[in-house]
């Protein structure tokens, strides 16, 4: 068994598990960290398959956009008061 293969066995185990325990997370913040986690993954395993483009792209909008979109959304969760912060007229 070579280095090469015995890396894409263990990434391909790793993407299983960040996936899985991305899913059953309890917090939500955790879940988020996970799921960049396995985008950044996911981009090494692009790579590692000649397809840069594809990598680039996955490191750019699936662990990158989308996860600072999803961790400014747990944070408006947890923030207190209106939906969107403005105020209302009553």
């Amino acid at each position: 068994m070579s280095a090469a293969f015995a890396f894409d066995v263990l990434l391909a185990a790793g993407l299983v598990w960040v996936a899985w325990r991305a899913l059953s997370a309890a917090s939500l913040f955790v879940s988020v960290v996970l799921f960049i986690a396995f985008g950044l993954m996911m981009a090494l395993a692009w790579a590692r398959l000649d397809a840069v483009d594809i990598a680039l792209a996955e490191a750019a909008i699936g662990a990158g956009l989308t996860g600072v979109l999803l961790l400014d959304a747990v944070a408006a969760l947890a923030r207190p008061g209106d939906d969107d912060g403005r105020e209302r007229d009553r």
